[in-house]
């Protein structure tokens, strides 16, 4: 079954290659999405598969990268967008 989740990170990290290895990870799942950074700086994800890849990217998220520091996920299920590959917006944006 297909799964959808929106995944806000806080703590370090940004400008600690976040979005990039988020990427990484999610293709090596076969996942797909997007990951941007916010205003606020935390990393906005969002990941779309199955359930069970997407518990271990989950899994993954609270880790991060190596210079990273999590502090916080702030995890929301949502919609099937039905994305073809998992992109990293580089366009800042603020959340509605």
């Amino acid at each position: 079954m297909l799964k959808h989740l929106n995944i806000r990170v806080f703590g370090r990290v940004r400008d600690v290659g976040y979005r990039a290895t988020a990427r990484q990870k999610a293709i090596a799942l076969g996942l797909v999405g997007l990951a941007r950074n916010e205003t606020d700086d935390s990393v906005y994800l969002e990941i779309e598969g199955e359930a069970g890849k997407i518990d271990k990217f989950l899994k993954w998220c609270y880790k991060g990268p190596w210079f990273a520091k999590v502090i916080k996920v702030e995890v929301t299920e949502g919609v099937i967008k039905h994305y073809i590959n998992f992109i990293i917006d580089y366009n800042q944006t603020l959340l509605t």
